[in-house]
């Protein structure tokens, strides 16, 4: 297979495969899946979120480990097979009985495979190939979950009306396999020496940045960790609840679901606005608008009228984009590149740990109240934590610095 040379491949690249990453394909759709499951099962909303959750809770442990072999063995030999796996787990959904445990074991297989296609492959490639451009190309290539986030809901909740939630589970992962696995196969991979924005003749073991031990001695280590938890745990936990909450207040299925398509848009224009914005302003600024915002999109959920709720979901979609593209960027200037692929796994553990937990917690808690304001108000919270958090970091460990004519790399700062 030929070698492209322009970084911009790469992230063509991402753009495709992470369209249907596992969050449009699990994440975004748990909601539009929840009520057709509930009533197929017989199960309360909190069982049925239980469900769901822990998969994703339990599958959270495996990405380090799968950040690691990343670093060791490159992004193909790991991304090729597990893509593969990531498709058949989702056709294997459809064989599941009527009982809580099986369900809860086939949904924990599939988020395990599910790791694969987070963004964990697309945004090391990524972070290897830009230096002065990596936050636009980040926001550029993480638009693809925006795009899955608008699109991949609304074919779910078609394909469970035509065909039931079984049948919807295998065509979803055939979209995996048909679209991520090309994209990988063709355009994500790390650069060589003197490709990118990297100097010539540098190797992945020079880049600049702390082993993943030496990163779990240091605080912002733990302050990032944190704060990608507590987010989640906001915003990504309560995004599954969206589509039933807009249906307890009356919308169709079909209505919510569409609704629900202005949180991937959303998450789509916060993802290109932080990339734009990250490589010109202090990242930690940017997080404080754009996370503080989703307390008023809770508020308008939870009380507002006709087109009201619709800007909540905005206000969701807007905050939780800009996290999805804060663990790369601030990995990459707190933490360095050296050991990329292992961080990284750790904090998308944080994250999948925060949103499984969420969404769990926001279903039990509606079965206790009978109402999703005890979930809001806790994830207002949640929010200010985060920010609290964030703005203790200081500056920049590893800021772009020029050091050759042309060549721009990342060196630690004094």
């Amino acid at each position: 297979m030929p070698a492209f040379r322009n970084p911009w491949w790469v992230v063509v690249g991402g753009v495709v495969g992470l369209f249907v990453c596992n969050g449009p394909i699990l994440t975004y759709t748990s909601g539009v899946f929840l009520k057709p499951i509930m009533a197929d099962m017989g199960w309360q909303r909190g069982t049925a979120s239980f469900a769901l959750a822990c998969g994703e809770f339990l599958a959270a442990f495996s990405l380090p480990l799968l950040g690691r072999m990343m670093d060791r063995w490159t992004i193909r030999r790991v991304a090729l097979p597990g893509i593969v796996a990531f498709a058949a787990s989702l056709c294997l959904m459809a064989l599941t009985p009527r009982s809580l445990l099986v369900f809860t074991i086939l949904s924990t297989l599939t988020y395990a495979a599910s790791t694969v296609q987070t963004p964990l492959a697309y945004t090391k490639a990524i972070s290897a190939w830009f230096d002065r451009r990596r936050g636009l190309a980040l926001g550029i290539a993480l638009a693809g979950i925006g795009f899955g986030g608008m699109i991949v809901p609304q074919l779910a909740n078609y394909f469970i009306a035509r065909f039931g939630w079984r049948i919807a589970y295998v065509l979803l992962g055939i979209m995996v396999l048909a679209i991520a696995f090309p994209a990988v196969a063709l355009w994500v991979r790390e650069p060589q020496p003197g490709e990118g924005e990297r100097p010539r003749g540098q190797r992945d073991a020079d880049l600049p940045g702390l082993t993943a031990r030496e990163a779990a001695a240091t605080a912002p280590f733990w302050l990032l960790a944190a704060t990608f938890f507590f987010v989640a745990l906001a915003l990504l936990g309560f995004s599954g609840h969206v589509v039933p909450l807009l249906t307890d207040r009356g919308l169709s299925a079909a209505a919510a679901t569409a609704t629900f398509g202005l949180f991937g848009l959303s998450t789509l224009c916060g993802r290109l606005l932080t990339g734009f914005l990250i490589d010109r302003i202090f990242a930690s600024y940017i997080a404080t608008v754009l996370w503080l915002a989703p307390i008023a999109g809770f508020m308008l959920l939870s009380t507002g009228t006709g087109f009201l709720p619709a800007i909540g979901v905005v206000l969701l979609g807007v905050g939780l984009g800009t996290e999805v593209d804060l663990i790369a960027f601030m990995l990459s200037r707190y933490l360095g590149l050296r050991a990329f692929g292992t961080i990284y796994g750790i904090f998308f553990m944080m994250f999948g740990l925060g949103g499984s937990l969420g969404r769990f917690l926001a279903g039990y808690l509606f079965d206790l109240a009978g109402s999703y304001n005890p979930a809001l108000i806790g994830a207002s919270a949640a929010l200010i934590v985060a920010v609290v958090l964030i703005n203790r970091l200081g500056p920049y460990v590893y800021p772009v610095e020029l050091t050759v004519p042309g060549i721009l790399v990342a060196k630690p700062s004094t």
